[in-house]
């Protein structure tokens, strides 16, 4: 048995080459972020390669937005019993082609590029029309097509770079009348020192703000401030670094940060479109962040939202490709979005030009692992483990919780990423173990159900003989 194609792959494939039959090779280039920030002006930063192995082996999500006819480049081969389980599930999934000395701490596109066998097998697909996309195109992707002939299912590096600064978002929405919260987008010293002056008078009526680079990623380049002083401290150091910058480089000194009040909500929102190179605009989907105590802990959906609320959302989805194409862009783009206290909506609060966590996580429904119906909770389970953990030993643990029936009425855990789990037990195993991930969406007829099998997932993993310290 075999699940029906999933309608994103196809609508994927006619946004960004014209046609649902053009085959794909998907590399999960995650935090591509930090390829876009070079160069350029950001908060100060204590620099960390804390669990970037673990973050780089995310790119076996990729593994599924293709089908049999497409291509996914993978840092390690798939573990087999994790493989067997996905086509238990009915999945036809895309070639996988391994990079040869993969090193934890680079992405799958740098890998790649050192992999000259790697680059030849690539280059073979040319001629058959296979195009290369990426969880986002930086000048790394742009480099590997280059050497491969394989032509981008993309814009430019440069086209996703601008679309991706938080600043092209504030000024965006600011243009076409998007409800944001008061704000002010800085790319001169001028304009920063402006909107300090404004949110100090803020800071000092007792209302906190936030500092957000331009290209911060997962928490990275946000500040949230409640002291007007500390705030003046950050802006003697901004101003210092674009001094010294264009000292350097020659030109007037820039900056891009965003700084913007720090409003009350009730839920966080991500919603989904794609963009097609005709300038059409198709609305996905639209998922409600869940957190724990100010943690993000998964996606539900769908959204606990009204009618007219998603209705909202997907004008602003239409609002927001149309001039994406206007400049230049293509594919698919996420949005963060807020729900305020009063179940009004803040339609934009950021702009992702690129794949999303949520992108990854629409095979459940699209692909017909879970009914339309159904509620699905998209989230990890940390684990620290002594040794690397196979599939097959998960799956025996995890006996009777795994999804293995799919459709309408299905339930349990749908494992969508195996990678995560072992990925750090090469580069830091050792007496005290290593961290790994488990990432998965819970399927189940309603909330009450998903929340009793995450208890059971967590109660088993804890008790798990290879964890570290058990």
């Amino acid at each position: 048995m075999h699940l029906p194609s999933p309608g994103f792959s196809a609508r994927l494939k006619r946004a960004v080459t014209g046609s649902a039959d053009t085959p794909l090779v998907f590399l999960g280039n995650f935090e591509v972020e930090n390829h876009w920030a070079i160069g350029e002006p950001a908060l100060p930063r204590v620099a960390s390669h804390a669990g970037s192995a673990v973050v780089n082996r995310m790119d076996e999500f990729a593994l599924l937005l293709g089908g049999k006819n497409d291509h996914v480049v993978l840092k390690t081969p798939l573990d087999e019993g994790y493989r067997a389980y996905l086509e238990g599930l009915g999945l036809e999934l895309p070639t996988v082609h391994v990079v040869a000395g993969q090193d934890p701490r680079r992405t799958v596109s740098e890998d790649a590029l050192e992999d000259a066998e790697l680059l030849g097998a690539l280059a073979a697909l040319a001629p058959e029309g296979a195009r290369l996309t990426a969880h986002g195109i930086s000048v790394i992707e742009e480099q590997l097509a280059e050497r491969t002939g394989l032509s981008l299912g993309a814009p430019t590096a440069a086209v996703c770079k601008r679309v991706n600064s938080k600043v092209y978002s504030r000024r965006l929405s600011d243009r076409l009348g998007i409800r944001q919260a008061q704000g002010w987008a800085c790319e001169t010293l001028e304009e920063l020192a402006e909107a300090v002056a404004a949110a100090s008078e803020l800071l000092e009526a007792g209302t906190k703000v936030v500092l957000k680079d331009a290209f911060g990623v997962s928490g990275k380049g946000i500040v949230v401030l409640d002291s007007a002083k500390r705030l003046g401290r950050l802006h003697r150091m901004a101003v210092q670094q674009a001094e010294k910058a264009a000292a350097a480089e020659g030109g007037a000194p820039r900056t891009a940060l965003v700084i913007e009040e720090w409003v009350a909500k009730r839920c966080d929102l991500n919603y989904q479109f794609t963009v097609g190179r005709d300038g059409s605009v198709h609305f996905d989907f639209v998922k409600e962040l869940l957190t724990e105590n100010g943690v993000h802990k998964g996606h539900r959906i769908p959204a606990r939202l009204s009618e007219a609320q998603v209705a909202e959302i997907a004008a602003t989805a239409q609002q927001l490709g149309a001039q994406l194409a206007a400049d230049g862009f293509y594919g698919v783009v996420g949005v963060d979005a807020m729900v305020d206290p009063d179940e009004g909506l803040y339609p934009v609060i950021e702009i992702n030009a690129r794949n999303n966590m949520s992108t990854y996580q629409n095979v459940v429904h699209e692909g017909g692992l879970a009914g339309a119906d159904d509620v699905a909770v998209a989230r990890h389970w940390p684990l620290r483990l002594t040794r690397p953990l196979p599939f097959t030993e998960l799956a025996v643990l995890l006996d009777g919780l795994l999804l293995t029936a799919p459709g309408p009425g299905a339930e349990g855990l749908f494992v969508n990423n195996y990678a995560t789990v072992n990925a750090a037990a090469a580069d830091e195993s050792g007496t005290d173990g290593y961290e790994g991930r488990l990432y998965g969406v819970l399927v189940a007829a309603d909330d009450a159900r998903i929340e009793a099998i995450d208890a059971d997932i967590t109660r088993r993993l804890a008790a798990h003989p290879e964890r570290s310290g058990s």
